[in-house]
């Protein structure tokens, strides 16, 4: 055998044993080749919200829907936190657990009942909203209205239009779209 063809028969055996190898990698498209299927529906990601007066407001999610709960939002998991230190060093921030979580394209809103805090959530639901743009994701939340917290009652998967800009360079935000299952007609 010439060294050429050498060459070419142990390119081709690397490539095959590798691609036999590699962990199979769930798309959005739908489930992966090797049989593994993808969550239903997930946000993750940091990023901090822009505000030229100073103010340092960062959000974090890690929200999934399993694959074996496609047709129940609710039955999402994860958590979620904000937190907002004021230009005068005050801050307030929260951890909520995940009780719903719905996502469509690149938007998701999430909602989830508060565990710890410094603030009047305690206790209670928030909403919150992502749109997913690269670099330059948006944002928004329940507690947006005039009704105080402690009043709210906040129905699952509510929220505020995604109204807030992020920071330049701190948005990371990842909406893995829903794709719910429908019964044929």
């Amino acid at each position: 055998m010439n060294r050429r063809t050498k060459i070419i028969a142990v390119g081709v055996a690397v490539l095959l044993a590798a691609g036999a190898t590699a962990p199979a990698m769930a798309t959005d498209e739908g489930p992966a080749r090797s049989g593994t299927v993808r969550e239903a529906a997930a946000l993750t990601g940091t990023a901090k919200l822009y505000r030229p007066a100073g103010d340092d407001i960062t959000f974090t999610f890690d929200a999934h829907l399993a694959a074996a709960d496609n047709g129940d939002p609710e039955a999402a998991t994860g958590t979620f936190t904000f937190r907002h230190v004021f230009p005068d060093g005050t801050s307030a921030s929260a951890k909520a657990r995940v009780d719903c979580l719905v996502t469509g394209g690149p938007v998701a809103v999430v909602t989830g009942v508060v565990t710890e805090s410094d603030t009047p959530f305690t206790g209670k639901r928030v909403g919150v909203s992502v749109h997913d743009l690269g670099r330059h994701d948006r944002l928004g939340y329940s507690w947006i209205g005039s009704e105080p917290e402690e009043t709210k009652k906040l129905p699952k998967c509510m929220s505020a239009a995604p109204f807030e800009k992020v920071r330049n360079g701190t948005g990371d935000f990842r909406v893995l779209p829903w794709q719910p299952a429908y019964p044929e007609s």
